[in-house]
């Protein structure tokens, strides 16, 4: 079997700046919402209304935060074509990392063998991603670990974890882009996402956001906001739109229109590592 690609390709881009204005807007696909209820975990799915042999991405959320700040972004994935879905578990002050990596991995698993949208909605098992902000990139490295049909793995602003992220980033062979953010004191990069890149087992990117903070990723007001430094920013989650969607649409579905956006150089980012 082949594999397929969305129903509408990104338009032919003129360098980077012209790649993130049009992928940073949403794409074609009308999109639904549901909730992850039907496998008895809190959670959010954002899919296209139709499509069968879509990829998909399970997104892990940072220390405390309900998975809705994150809608903006999951949203976007859909309107591009891929179904996209974030566990809400394991949201309280001592979270069990290895708990909620096994949580990312039966959300992945649930969207790769369940019908969505009334039957309108299927999931190629080989075109799956894992990403997450925060403790929630950690986790997705831990939940990439082993996993058979994973292609590719995205984090942003990544923390460090127990079970080690580091140590499973050994073990991660797939593609892997690193978001970091320049402006983090939450988990500065050089002590997060640096040496966890260093320690890639695969292909590694370390893209960093030079005016981005820690929590510049995140949308809305919640009261974990009082104890985290930063805000939520609009033009952080423009950038991530773009730079995400194009890394998903490159490695799970061979799209070579966004290449500039994959491994070129972007007004706003530097690029500091990539094999």
């Amino acid at each position: 079997m082949t594999r397929t690609r969305p129903a509408t390709r990104p338009p032919e881009v003129r360098g980077a700046k012209d790649a993130v204005e049009h992928l940073s807007r949403p794409g074609p696909h009308p999109v639904l919402r549901g909730d992850l209820g039907m496998v008895g975990l809190p959670g959010v799915v954002f899919a296209p209304e139709e499509g069968l042999g879509l990829p998909a991405v399970a997104f892990a959320h940072d220390w405390l935060q309900p998975p809705e700040r994150y809608a903006d972004l999951l949203r976007h994935l859909a309107s591009w074509g891929i179904v996209a879905a974030a566990p809400g578990s394991h949201r309280g002050v001592l979270p069990s990392h290895a708990g909620f990596a096994a949580d990312l991995r039966t959300t992945l698993d649930v969207c790769a063998g369940v019908r969505l949208g009334d039957g309108r909605i299927s999931v190629d098992s080989r075109r799956t991603a894992l990403a997450g902000h925060g403790i929630g990139g950690g986790i997705a490295l831990l939940a990439a670990q082993g996993h058979p049909r994973v292609a590719a793995v995205v984090t942003i602003a990544l923390a460090q974890t127990r079970p080690s992220a580091l140590d499973a980033a050994r073990a991660v062979t797939v593609p892997v882009l690193h978001l970091a953010a320049g402006r983090d004191t939450v988990a500065p990069a050089a002590g997060h996402a640096e040496p966890v890149a260093a320690a890639a087992g695969g292909p590694v990117q370390l893209r960093t956001l030079t005016k981005a903070s820690h929590t510049g990723f995140l949308a809305g007001v919640h009261w974990s906001d009082f104890v985290l430094s930063g805000s939520p920013d609009a033009k952080t989650r423009r950038l991530t739109r773009a730079l995400v969607t194009a890394f998903l649409l490159h490695h799970l579905c061979d799209e070579d229109r966004v290449d500039v956006l994959v491994d070129g150089k972007v007004p706003g980012t530097t690029l500091a590592a990539h094999d």
